[in-house]
């Protein structure tokens, strides 16, 4: 790696460990919830990151349909893919919550079934592009799906005070309901978190390309092995 991906690396690094420290020892227990309160940064920070990994994903989906450059397919397709693991850590840290808090793992709270829709359809998003042959083919689909699919992170947004469910809402238009300590613990993880992402994404989109030159490797190979075995059977 070069100098500047190496100090993003650290940098990143270091700032997990600070989170850690605000996240744990600095900020106070919430008066309710007493210290349960701890997973909402872990849990709200990680929903950051998965709806700003499908955002991408929907956008540089759009863009490849316009340029047809691979590198766009690429990082969308990286990006899903975090996307994807954010928000399976998201449901199981709000189920640790729910079961804290609520006396129960799972109910079908508005907010919590969009997030689970959310998770399907992003789950079906690897597995439509594997059910078609042709590359460029299963590239465009996924690119319109994952612009469709996206659609569902501002109604998990705006699910809490449309349908009013259980869910709390930590922001609203008047700001942060907690304490002034836990916001900064909480803003910190959303940075922390997003540099994390930025660095994950940067790593799985090369993963991505390597993958896509070895299955250009191997579609060359069986060329070349086909018409080597038609000149022998001639």
């Amino acid at each position: 790696m070069k100098k500047w991906q190496w100090a993003l690396v650290s940098l990143v690094g270091v700032g997990m460990i600070v989170s850690q420290y605000l996240d744990f020892i600095a900020s106070p227990p919430e008066a309710q919830m007493g210290n349960v309160v701890r997973i909402m940064y872990f849990h709200v920070a990680s929903a950051v990151v998965a709806f700003t990994a499908f955002g991408v994903t929907a956008l540089f989906g759009i863009i490849f349909l316009i340029r047809k450059k691979w590198l766009w397919d690429q990082i969308a397709r990286g990006s899903a893919e975090i996307g994807l693991v954010y928000t399976t850590f998201v449901l199981i840290s709000g189920s640790i919550w729910g079961d804290a808090v609520w006396n129960t793992w799972w109910t079908w709270d508005p907010t919590l079934t969009t997030t689970l829709i959310l998770w399907f359809l992003y789950l079906a998003y690897p597995l439509l592009r594997a059910s078609i042959t042709d590359r460029e083919r299963a590239a465009k689909v996924a690119s319109v799906f994952g612009f469709i699919a996206v659609i569902d992170v501002p109604l998990i947004h705006q699910s809490v005070t449309w349908w009013r469910g259980i869910h709390p809402n930590v922001i609203t238009a008047q700001g942060f309901n907690m304490p002034p300590s836990m916001v900064v613990a909480l803003l910190f993880s959303f940075v922390v978190f997003l540099g994390l992402y930025a660095v994950l994404l940067w790593i799985n989109t090369q993963l991505v390309r390597d993958r896509d030159t070895l299955n250009d490797l191997r579609e060359q190979a069986r060329s070349v092995l086909a018409k080597y075995d038609e000149r022998i059977g001639s």
